[in-house]
């Protein structure tokens, strides 16, 4: 059976740096750090007071009242991240059949804040039950693909996929596959998060994961940098387009770049931590490339997952070091997480965005944050830093990894 090709003909983006894809593709070509006090709730007595959340954000400009009471935070971004990311595709103006048409999602959370509301008044309540109706409903992790589904009348197929932090890439690994298989002819895929909230900073912050520079925030997240003390939340949406090729030729839809290749593995090493050698990555690289068939030397841009952890960033980069060998010194590498913080499972569809937003325009974001080199970490990797490249992108891999040791990686190319 011969394998479909997949394409990406729209996209749609709600993040830390920018409400549309447009407005985030320029911050992150600019370098603009996303993170700031936290605003969402009181944060005074945490060891981290600041995130990364959307700015200007307003559910009742994209929805009535009414309707923005039945959505969790995490399903408000998600929505208005896939309704731009369809029109921007086309696919209604093209008459296409709903029922080839599919939605997978990834989160890693779903609808924390809502969760943490219905229980807290409860708990602090007479003892007597009285939850919303819509508790259940706003949630569940899979409820925003099925809001997304309804909104538009897309009748395909429709799930949300948990991996942690590999959520959302994930989703678009499974939206590759079950086009290429003839399954669906479009698929809305992505991720969205909302976890800037006093139960995730609380966790976080009792694993030691999230930095604590309270006293500079914007320069907080630095991944490969000496001084990096932990991750910063993020939250947000990322939305993909990912059509079949012929399908997308015979509606004269824009063709943005070609989704080539997804790889996926495990560490089995550890419940959070990486293992110290990157085998995991390693390995989710390799099976990603012989999935793309694109040879180690025609690789251009990697979007690392790098969050700002002082073990991780070393584990990825020695991955990439071995699995690309000389060639990892001519690879332009970033990590985005520096200006979006780490989204959690929204973060793969944000930088898939970003790494699709580098084949098109033939640049690379920057690193931002960097200051001082760790002697761990090689100098004659090019880690982009502080200031975006220009440079011919014709394959470029974004790597997402997990708690639980959950590694993805997706490969796009120019078309």
């Amino acid at each position: 059976m011969e394998l479909k090709r997949v394409v990406v003909t729209g996209i749609g983006a709600l993040t830390p740096i920018g409400n549309t894809f447009q407005e985030y593709w320029e911050a992150l070509t600019a370098g603009v750090s996303g993170a700031a006090p936290i605003t969402l709730f009181d944060a005074q007595s945490f060891k981290t007071q600041f995130a990364c959340e959307v700015k200007n954000f307003d559910p009742e400009a994209h929805f009535d009242r009414k309707e923005a009471r039945k959505l969790d935070r995490c399903g408000q971004l998600g929505l208005v991240a896939a309704r731009e990311a369809v029109a921007h595709s086309g696919i209604i103006e093209s008459n296409v059949n709903k029922q080839r048409v599919g939605v997978i999602w990834g989160s890693g959370i779903g609808g924390i804040k809502t969760f943490e509301e219905e229980v807290s008044n409860f708990a602090t309540g007479n003892g007597t039950p009285r939850f919303n109706p819509f508790f259940i409903p706003k949630m569940i992790a899979d409820i925003t693909p099925g809001h997304i589904s309804m909104e538009f009348g897309f009748m395909g197929p429709n799930y949300t996929t948990v991996s942690a932090c590999a959520s959302s890439t994930n989703a678009l690994i499974d939206s590759l596959m079950l086009i290429r298989l003839g399954k669906a002819d479009v698929i809305v895929s992505g991720g969205s998060e909302a976890a800037v909230t006093a139960s995730s900073i609380g966790g976080f912050n009792a694993m030691h994961a999230l930095s604590v520079r309270n006293d500079d925030p914007k320069t907080a997240s630095r991944p490969f940098d000496k001084g990096r003390d932990g991750f910063v939340m993020g939250e947000g949406s990322g939305a993909i387009i990912l059509e079949e090729y012929e399908h997308a030729k015979s509606r004269g839809a824009t063709i943005y770049a070609e989704f080539i290749g997804g790889g996926m593995s495990a560490d089995a090493y550890h419940l959070t931590a990486p293992h110290p050698e990157g085998l995991g990555a390693y390995n989710v690289m390799i099976n990603a490339l012989d999935d793309a068939q694109v040879r180690l030397d025609e690789v251009d841009h990697i979007n690392m997952h790098g969050t700002s952890t002082p073990l991780g960033d070393i584990a990825e980069s020695k991955a990439i070091q071995k699995l690309f060998g000389d060639h990892a010194y001519n690879i332009q590498i970033n990590s985005t997480k520096s200006m979006t913080g780490h989204l959690l499972g929204a973060a793969g569809a944000i930088e898939a965005v970003s790494v699709v937003g580098a084949i098109m325009h033939d640049r690379v974001p920057p690193t931002i944050n960097h200051f001082t080199d760790d002697e761990n970490l090689d100098p004659r990797i090019n880690y982009t830093f502080n200031q975006a490249v220009d440079k011919k992108i014709n394959v470029a891999m974004s790597n997402t990894f997990g708690f639980g040791g959950h590694n993805a990686c997706v490969v796009f190319r120019k078309i």
